[in-house]
């Protein structure tokens, strides 16, 4: 059974709450178009191109785009993704503001004539506490996803990421996190760079702080009841170990008191030992607490002459 995609349910939250500040809506739609967009050139203009799966996400980004810079964009075309099946949108930005927007949102910049990408987060972005959280969100509503496991599979676990095309921007993602105490790692995959949370209370503090409380309202529940069902589950296992060693156990004395038997009789055997013999012998499948009860003695009394039985025949068999 795979694992439960909690991905869509974060994300619609993020796009229901928005974003309010101006330059919290500038630090987050750097890191979408970082994470999810590319730049492009045709002719003299430069301008970019970002790809999503969710109508609703591509409506919440554009509507961003044109409140903050009048931007024009439009759908190019439709793809299937590789990996998963689904449709793709591929938006595209080319106009004579798109490199200002590129350059006001730290993609590119421009030095004596030149164009060139930004290899890492512009720190100008991200000055304020609100910005810092928006930049991540803005990564996670780009290229995140989050799955959970579901509460009948003991082996998928927790997983939450973001994909990078670079290796230095994953790095400065996992330095930003680390600044709020969420230790992430990072690892190449496919010509990308993976940056990764594996606990439940790494993605517990992401959640947080993206201010997805719902949804972590929603992962903590889906914990308690995962949590609850372990508890469960080892409860069983355990009374089932105990029940296997009973029978084990059972199986032991009752054979022994069967070589004791065909070996001298039972009628040798003091009077108590015989008692037990034949109580067990009555009756074997009853626990040691009801041959106790039936025979009238302690359970820790039954236990010692049952031993001493088991005893008395691997003496006569020669195991001893």
């Amino acid at each position: 059974m795979a694992a439960l995609n909690f991905t869509r349910e974060i994300k619609r939250e993020i796009v229901r709450r928005g974003i309010e500040n101006a330059c919290c809506r500038t630090a987050a739609l750097s890191a979408f178009l970082r994470v999810t967009g590319s730049v492009l050139r045709s002719g003299s203009r430069v301008g970019f191109e970002f790809v999503t799966e969710s109508e609703r996400t591509a409506e919440f980004v554009i509507g961003m785009l044109e409140d903050l810079f009048g931007a024009e964009l439009k759908v190019v075309r439709a793809e299937a993704d590789a990996r998963n099946g689904r449709d793709r949108l591929v938006f595209q930005c080319l106009s004579d503001r798109s490199l200002y927007i590129l350059q006001e949102l730290g993609i590119v910049e421009r030095t004596e004539g030149a164009i060139t990408l930004r290899l890492d987060i512009d720190r100008y972005l991200i000055e304020n506490e609100c910005c810092k959280r928006a930049y991540i969100l803005g990564a996670f509503l780009g290229s995140g996803s989050c799955t959970v496991p579901r509460m009948e599979d003991a082996r998928s676990g927790y997983h939450l990421e973001i994909v990078f095309s670079g290796a230095r921007m994953a790095e400065s993602f996992c330095a930003l996190l680390a600044a709020y105490d969420i230790l992430a790692k990072c690892v190449e995959r496919k010509g990308t760079y993976v940056v990764y949370l594996k606990s439940l209370g790494a993605i517990s503090d992401f959640l947080h702080l993206l201010g997805a409380d719902a949804a972590l309202q929603k992962l903590d529940a889906l914990a308690d009841q995962k949590e609850e069902r372990n508890r469960i589950n080892r409860v069983a296992n355990c009374l089932q170990k105990n029940y296997d060693k009973s029978v084990l156990a059972s199986v032991r004395q009752i054979r022994a008191i069967e070589t004791i038997a065909a070996a001298v009789g039972l009628q040798e055997l003091d009077p108590q030992l015989r008692e037990v013999a034949e109580a067990r012998l009555a009756d074997k499948e009853a626990s040691l607490k009801e041959l106790a009860a039936r025979i009238g003695i302690s359970k820790s009394c039954l236990n010692h002459r049952l031993r001493k039985l088991v005893r008395t025949a691997e003496e006569l068999s020669g195991e001893v």
